[in-house]
């Protein structure tokens, strides 16, 4: 059996590594993080314990399979100790990357570094608490523009609107390209939020885009019960603090920094909506108008880190644009250069099609390209990978303070006494160096008992 590499511990990956585990093939996880779980740990809304717990229980079981291996923060990337052609000298019979999206993606306004100019990715590791996310400077102020109409923009509205032990925000404008009826929030998700729903400023901004809405054959009246139902399910609260508001049609054009260096206006070039088949596309025009805001997060959506190594496409990691099945090309790493598949090389998850879903989506996205990977174990033969001895000294001849599976229980003994100490439903270390003292004190611990 060849041993498979699984480059990266979210659901995808992890899901990925069980159906090749399964099969009986040894399979070696290296992950950036220390802590397992990526999108599901670290990209989930803090306060669904019941949601994280339940993909917790999954993911240790993955784990106690003895066949799969685990090295956490072992970053795979170019400039890492630890490189993709680092991994190729260990003779894998293939690998997987299920690495995420984790570029950052912006629109390459002028004006975006300003200080208080965020993205919605790395902020919400922010609040989940990924080190070295945690500890950076993610403070917000009073009036917050957040880019973009989608589940991210909730949760981020959810979070500076009511959950945020330092709340400051007055007012939060979603500034959306297209109209009301172009949301994509889901209404389960919405619900956190409507009750802060200025429903005065948001029927006057109704009336502002009316126009444009019905020259594509889209009747405002209908806003309610397509998009925004909780204008008709609940009674409105009449003025609220902190309160929400849209501005549709409009996107954004330059930022503005004050004095301190922290954004303090944005202009806004003004859209009109084009019909496009079935859908909308927005067109801009030569209008604009300014905001004052004091912080302004994109959530626009993720790309894929080019400093992993692999090699890029239009769209992302560079993938199979023929081949004799169109499904599994999707998934085999493609050398644009050479114009030939890597053997053995696949994407699955968010690298292979950035904000695609979330955790069932990437779960089913990593099991699918697992497939591939097994029929293409079939068909190499026999490949002699390295022993895990080689494997373990390889990574300690890196010098990175890289952990296993088998430090994993400790880890989460270290957050229960801390939560237990702390007197708080949750605890998540903040600093990569606190959480592997953490699990030494543990390991020396039971040692000691």
């Amino acid at each position: 059996m060849a041993t498979v590499f699984v480059v990266g511990a979210g659901p995808a990956g992890l899901f990925a590594a069980r159906k090749i585990a399964l099969a009986g093939h040894p399979v070696v996880v290296f992950n950036r993080d220390i802590k397992p779980g990526g999108l599901a740990e670290y990209g989930i809304y803090p306060v669904k314990d019941k949601m994280k717990s339940g993909l917790r229980k999954q993911f240790a079981q993955i784990f106690a399979l003895p066949n799969v291996s685990y090295w956490g923060h072992a970053a795979v990337g170019d400039g890492q100790p630890l490189s993709v052609e680092a991994l190729h000298e260990l003779s894998p019979g293939a690998m997987v990357f299920s690495v995420g999206a984790q570029g950052t993606k912006t629109l390459g306004l002028p004006g975006e570094n300003a200080r208080g100019v965020f993205a919605a990715k790395d902020f919400v590791y922010h609040y989940n608490r990924l080190p070295p996310f945690a500890t950076q400077d993610f403070a917000t102020g009073k009036r917050i523009a957040i880019i973009g109409m989608g589940n991210v923009m909730v949760d981020i509205a959810r979070w500076v609107l009511e959950d945020d032990p330092e709340r400051r925000t007055e007012e939060l404008i979603v500034v959306a390209r297209r109209g009301p009826f172009e949301a994509k929030f889901d209404e389960k998700e919405f619900a956190h939020i409507q009750q802060y729903l200025d429903r005065k400023a948001f029927a006057d901004e109704l009336r502002r885009v009316k126009d444009a809405v019905t020259a594509v054959g889209q009747d405002i009246g209908k806003v309610a019960e397509s998009t925004f139902p909780c204008l008709t399910k609940f009674a409105d609260p009449g003025a609220v603090t902190p309160r929400l508001t849209f501005r549709f049609l409009t996107s954004p054009q330059s930022i503005q920094a004050g004095p301190d260096g922290r954004i303090a206006k944005l202009t806004l070039t003004e859209n009109i909506l084009v019909a496009k088949g079935d859908t909308t596309a927005a067109k801009a025009t030569d209008r604009t108008s300014e905001i004052e805001v004091d912080t302004m997060i994109f959530a626009i959506g993720d790309v894929v880190d080019p400093r992993v190594g692999l090699p890029l496409g239009p769209s992302g990691y560079a993938t199979n644009p023929g081949g004799d099945g169109a499904q599994r090309a999707a998934y085999e790493v493609f050398d644009p250069k050479s114009g030939t598949v890597l053997p053995g090389m696949f994407v699955a998850g968010w690298a292979r099609k950035a904000s695609d879903g979330l955790v069932g989506i990437a779960r089913h996205d990593g099991e699918t390209g697992a497939g591939y990977v097994l029929e293409y174990l079939e068909k190499a033969g026999r490949v002699i990978s390295a022993s895990p001895a080689e494997i373990a000294a390889r990574m300690a001849h890196t010098g990175l303070a890289t952990i296993t599976k088998e430090d994993l229980p400790f880890l989460e003994r270290a957050e229960a006494r801390q939560e237990r100490e702390r007197g708080v439903p949750r605890f998540k270390f903040t600093d990569d160096a606190e959480m592997l003292r953490a699990i030494e004190q543990e390991r020396s611990a039971v040692h000691v008992g």
